[in-house]
C-alpha cells in the first residue's frame, strides 16, 4: 500500500533551506488566499479551508517537512482557523474549536482508516512468517531465469503478491531483495540492462496492480471513503465491482510494461545457465513451511475469499472482515505473531497521516470549500459541454499531469479527490458521478515517470541498479500508452459496467 515517503536525505530531513523554502511558500500561499476577496457565495470557513488546502499542497509537494508533522499541523489549522469562523447554520456564533475539533479528527472513525491500519498489520504478518519471500520465491523458482522470464516472473510474483500483501511499499521491500540476490546468483552484471529491467519492472509493476486491486493501495482505500461520504453506503465501492473494472486494465497494461522494458532497457543476456537451479535452491533453503506461514496463508486466502464476494455472497464489509483476520492473527496459540512484533514494524505514522488526510477532504466538502472550486474548475475546463467521456479524459489527464508534484497518492488523493467529486456532482447530464470518480482514483496511481512520485520508486531506486533517466524512459511510455488505455476502457468496457 503505497502510504509513506521516501527519505530523500539521511535521517529522513530535507537540506535547511529547501525545507525552509517550501514551509514558507505554503504560509505564503495560505496567508494570499485568506486576503483575496473570493466572494462567489463562499462562507467563511470554506474560505479557511482553501487557504489550509494551498498549504498543504505546497508542503506536501515540496516535502517541506515529515509527512506526519505536516498532518498534525494542518489538523491545527483546521481547528483554529474553520474554529474561529462564523457557523454556516447560524452566522451569529462562531463554530468553536470543539466542534472543529470533530471535523479535524472526523477521519479517524472512517472504516477506510480502520481498512488500511488492519492492512499494514497483514503486511507485518507476511514479514515476520516470511510468508511473503517464500511465495516470491517459489514463483521465481518455477518460472526461471533467462532475459524474457524474469522480467516475466518478477510481474507475476508483483500480481500474487498484490493479492494478500495490501501494502505496495511492503510487497517492494520484499521482492527486492530476493531479486538482489537472484541477481547475484545468477552472476549478472548489477549495472546492466538486465539487472535495471527487473528493478524498474518491480516498482512499475507494483503502480499498475495499485490499480487493480481495491485493497493493495492506501489511496485506494481513501478513494472508497470518500466515494461512500458522498454519494451514501449504497455506492460504496466493494472489492469486486473495483477487480472487475480495475483489474482487465492492469493485465493489459501488464503485457505492456514487458515489451516497454524489454524495448528501451534490451537485456544484455537472454540465456542464464544454471539461472533455474540457482533459484529453486533458494527455495529450497527455506525448508518447509512452518505453522505460522500455513496459518497466515489460510487466513489470507479466507480474507481474500470473503473480500471479492462482499456484497454478493454475504454483506460483511471489507474492513469489518478484515479486523476480523487482524484479531485472529494476533491470539496467543492460534495466531502468528504477538503484539510487539507487530508493533515494531508498522508505521503508525502512516496511520495518522491516512487519517488526517480523510479529514482534510471530508472539510473541504462539508464547509463548502470543494463545490466553491468545483464551479472554478468547471469554467475553466468548460466541463459543463463535454460528454461523459470528455469530463474523464480532460480530469484523468489533470490528474496525471499533477501528480508529478507529488510524492505521495494518499496526499493527492485526500487533496483533490473532494473536489473533483464536487465537480462531477454539479454537472448537468446524464452522468454516474461515483462511477466516474472511481475511474479517477485509477489515475491516482499513475507514479511511473519520476522514482520519486511513489514509494515503491524510491525502494528500487535504492538498489543502485538502474538510473533515473533508465527509469523515466519506461515511465513516459507507460503514461502516454496507460492513458490511451484508459480512454479505450472509457470507451468500451466501463459503459459496460455503467461507471460512464
Amino acid at each position: 500500500m503505497s502510504t509513506s515517503t521516501p527519505s530523500l536525505a539521511p535521517g529522513g530531513k530535507k537540506p535547511l533551506n529547501i525545507s525552509l523554502i517550501g514551509g514558507l511558500l505554503g504560509v505564503l500561499a495560505a496567508v494570499i488566499i485568506e486576503l483575496l476577496p473570493l466572494g462567489g457565495g463562499l462562507p467563511v470557513a470554506g474560505h479557511h479551508m482553501l487557504a489550509i488546502l494551498a498549504f498543504a499542497v505546497i508542503v506536501w509537494i515540496s516535502e517541506a517537512m515529515d509527512y506526519t508533522v505536516s498532518s498534525i499541523l494542518i489538523s491545527a489549522l483546521i481547528i483554529f482557523l474553520v474554529g474561529s469562523a462564523p457557523d454556516m447554520a447560524d452566522p451569529s456564533k462562531v463554530i468553536g474549536t470543539q466542534k472543529a475539533l470533530k471535523l479535524a479528527l472526523g477521519g479517524f472513525s472512517n472504516s477506510g482508516l480502520a481498512l488500511v491500519a488492519a492492512a499494514l498489520f497483514i503486511a507485518a504478518a507476511m514479514t515476520v512468517t516470511g510468508l511473503d519471500r517464500r511465495i516470491a520465491l517459489f514463483t521465481m523458482s518455477h518460472i526461471g531465469a533467462g532475459g524474457k522470464r524474469v522480467l516475466i516472473g518478477s510481474i507475476v510474483v508483483t500480481i500474487l503478491l498484490s493479492f494478500i500483501v495490501p501494502s505496495a511499499t511492503a510487497r517492494t521491500a520484499c521482492v527486492v531483495p530476493i531479486m538482489l540476490g537472484g541477481i547475484a546468483s545468477l552472476k549478472l552484471d548489477k549495472k546492466g540492462p538486465l539487472a535495471a529491467s527487473i528493478m524498474i519492472t518491480i516498482a512499475q509493476a507494483t503502480s499498475i496492480w495499485n490499480i487493480g486491486i481495491l485493497t493493495s493501495a492506501a489511496q485506494n482505500l481513501l478513494s472508497r471513503g470518500f466515494v461512500e461520504k458522498a454519494f451514501g453506503a449504497e455506492h460504496a465501492l466493494t472489492w469486486i465491482d473495483w477487480f472487475i473494472a480495475g483489474a482487465p486494465w492492469a493485465i493489459a497494461m501488464s503485457v505492456v510494461l514487458f515489451f516497454v522494458v524489454r524495448r528501451v532497457l534490451p537485456p544484455e543476456i537472454e540465456t542464464i545457465p544454471g539461472g533455474k537451479q540457482a533459484m529453486a535452491d533458494s527455495y529450497a533453503a527455506l525448508g518447509p513451511m512452518s505453522g505460522a506461514e500455513k496459518r497466515l496463508l489460510t487466513l489470507s486466502l479466507v480474507l481474500l475469499g470473503l473480500w471479492a464476494t462482499e456484497g454478493k455472497l454475504h454483506n460483511l464489509d471489507t474492513a469489518s472482515t478484515t479486523i476480523g483476520g487482524i484479531a485472529l492473527m494476533l491470539l496467543p496459540g492460534v495466531g502468528v505473531m504477538s503484539w510487539s512484533e507487530a508493533q515494531k514494524r508498522i508505521p503508525w505514522g502512516t496511520v495518522l497521516v491516512f487519517g488526517v488526510g480523510i479529514s482534510l477532504g471530508t472539510a473541504l466538502l462539508d464547509t463548502k470549500a470543494a463545490a466553491w472550486l468545483s464551479t472554478f474548475v468547471v469554467q475553466m475546463f468548460h466541463l459543463d459541454t463535454l460528454s461523459a467521456f470528455g469530463i474523464f479524459a480532460v480530469l484523468s489527464a489533470f490528474l496525471i499531469l499533477i501528480h508529478l508534484g507529488f510524492a505521495s497518492a494518499t496526499a493527492l488523493t485526500a487533496a483533490l479527490l473532494p473536489i473533483l467529486i464536487s465537480v462531477l456532482t454539479s454537472l448537468p447530464g446524464p452522468i454516474n458521478a461515483a462511477g466516474i470518480t472511481m475511474l479517477l482514483a485509477f489515475t491516482v496511481s499513475f507514479g511511473f515517470v519520476l522514482p520519486v512520485n511513489a514509494p515503491q520508486n524510491m525502494v528500487c531506486l535504492g538498489t543502485e541498479t538502474f538510473t533515473t533517466r533508465q527509469f523515466t524512459l519506461v515511465g513516459l511510455w507507460l503514461t502516454g500508452i496507460g492513458y490511451l488505455m484508459l480512454l479505450l476502457f472509457a470507451l468500451t468496457w466501463w459503459p459496460l459496467l455503467g461507471l460512464i
